[in-house]
């Protein structure tokens, strides 16, 4: 979910964000459906025009950043998946210290309109307050300070362990946990883990400071041939 979906899901959804709240299971999961289905219906659209005989197959490759959180996501997601035929194939757990998620949180400024990022702490902006790319002003967050994130985090933790337990118990889906203070320290790992997990996918042509001001999910993105999948902001989002 992005700051430009403007569902009616998706204002709830933020709405409770922004109160330190955790959104209800049922109304994340149409949140996440609705993208993935959006997706589906774009690249079936592609090919159905650049279809061939010699490649009448392809696979749909994305990523879910952030989700499921909660056992009772998860249970949902993987009965959707399976619904679709188009189960998860692996599952990563970054594990980061408390305190240092909360410096990073306190030191976020983000530039809403193109989801760029920057920290003060190891990225900052060249102009303090403004975007690098379009000079215009940076924000915070709403939920970007210590009194929700300490609400978030008990929360978080209450939710997720039975979660890791149910993945981790998983016959069908394979949990692999990187840890790690700094994107420095965590991208290679995952960068690794991605290609060695499915080495038939190519990384998009990035430069190495655009990959430290995007999220991970967004840092790489699967390509295979016909089909590209872009980052929403090209419009054709994950």
């Amino acid at each position: 979910m992005t700051r430009r979906d403007r569902t009616e899901v998706g204002r709830m959804a933020e709405k409770i964000v922004a109160t330190g709240g955790f959104i209800p299971d049922d109304i994340m999961l149409k949140v996440v459906t609705s993208r993935l289905e959006l997706l589906h219906n774009k690249a079936s659209s592609h090919f159905r025009i650049h279809r061939s005989l010699s490649n009448p197959v392809h696979t749909q490759h994305w990523i879910l950043d952030g989700f499921p959180r909660t056992l009772g996501q998860g249970k949902l997601l993987d009965e959707h998946l399976r619904r679709v035929a188009s189960p998860l194939s692996l599952v990563v757990n970054i594990d980061v210290a408390d305190e240092i998620i909360l410096s990073r949180i306190s030191d976020r400024w983000v530039h809403l309109q193109s989801g760029r990022v920057y920290n003060l702490s190891y990225n900052p902006p060249k102009i303090a307050g403004l975007d690098d790319v379009t000079g215009e002003p940076l924000t915070k967050r709403p939920d970007d300070n210590p009194e929700i994130f300490a609400r978030r985090l008990e929360k978080f933790y209450a939710s997720t362990s039975p979660l890791l337990s149910y993945y981790t118990t998983s016959n069908s889906t394979p949990l692999v946990s990187l840890t790690g203070a700094t994107s420095d320290e965590i991208w290679p790992q995952l960068d690794n883990l991605l290609r060695s997990s499915f080495p038939s996918l190519k990384e998009r042509p990035e430069s190495q400071e655009h990959k430290r001001r995007t999220s991970l999910s967004d840092a790489i993105l699967a390509r295979t041939e016909p089909e590209i999948i872009r980052r929403e902001k090209d419009h054709n989002s994950l």
